[in-house]
């Protein structure tokens, strides 16, 4: 098998591009001390954002086109492209990993082990040497963690200022993360390992169904050590570590701006004029 035709394509990867576009300028093995750096280093060079979907496009997972839209253009991206660019970066650098497959529970009042939304997000276990349990790498949620979590049950932990939990019930691990409305659950994922196809198949879901949040408003997050910045519709609210939170609505002709400015997502001119008139009333 040559390079080029590893699972997540990591031959085909512009490295270079790549650790210039996150501002990556560690070593390159695979090391944990690596792995936090790089996902500290993806987490917040690129924003999460649905436009494509919005505007009733494809969003493709092959290479070619995750390179041309998060690494050469000011654009960002959800889940799916993240973690599949994520991948190809964890080959090049000679990592060991096992895609996962997450459903998120955070806004849902029903129990975290009772099913009742589709396994829609995508993350990574990666082992390294020198560490007793796999590494959670989860670089597409829009809302960190800033490093890798071991995948191994505790109290609370802080990853930079931000607290989470990690729990387990049964063959669920379960991710709670303290934010404005305190601590809530965030994801439900078992250790079922997922393949490209997996993840195509859950991508089309997410960018085509009706039932899919993603095609009917703009989201788009911005993660950063000490803030935390979300797009939602015309709500723009700022979340800070303590659970601090302060949120406007924005006026439709503002979105541009504030989608350039703070989120660092500069669609072309006739995609803001369309996305402005999404909100419109």
């Amino acid at each position: 098998m040559t390079a080029q035709q590893t699972p997540w394509q990591g031959g085909a990867l512009d490295l270079d591009a790549y650790l210039t576009r996150i501002g990556y300028a560690g070593e390159r093995a695979p090391t944990a001390a690596a792995l936090h750096a790089l996902v500290r280093a993806h987490t917040t060079a690129i924003p999460f954002e649905n436009l494509e979907a919005l505007l009733g496009r494809p969003v493709p997972l092959d290479l070619d086109s995750l390179q041309r839209k998060l690494i050469r253009s000011p654009r960002g991206g959800w889940c799916y492209e993240n973690a599949v660019l994520f991948a190809a970066a964890l080959e090049r650098f000679g990592f060991d990993f096992t895609a996962l497959s997450a459903r998120v529970t955070m806004g849902t009042a029903h129990p975290v082990h009772i099913p009742t939304r589709p396994a829609t997000h995508a993350l990574l276990a990666v082992r390294v040497p020198g560490s007793a349990h796999p590494l959670i790498a989860d670089v597409g949620f829009g809302a960190g963690p800033l490093a890798a979590y071991p995948l191994t049950e505790r109290g609370e932990f802080t990853l930079g200022d931000w607290r989470f939990r990690l729990e387990q019930k049964g063959e669920l691990w379960v991710l709670h993360q303290f934010a404005r409305d305190g601590w809530v659950d965030r994801y439900t994922f078992t250790e079922t390992p997922q393949y490209p196809i997996d993840y195509e198949v859950a991508n089309h879901y997410v960018a085509t169904s009706p039932r899919s949040p993603f095609t009917h408003r703009i989201f788009a997050q911005r993660f950063h050590p000490d803030v935390h910045h979300i797009l939602d519709a015309r709500t723009w609210t700022t979340e800070y570590p303590d659970g601090r939170a302060e949120s406007r609505e924005l006026e439709p002709e503002e979105l541009p701006k504030v989608l350039a400015e703070v989120f660092a997502i500069e669609p072309p001119a006739a995609d803001a004029a369309a996305l402005v008139a999404t909100v419109l009333d």
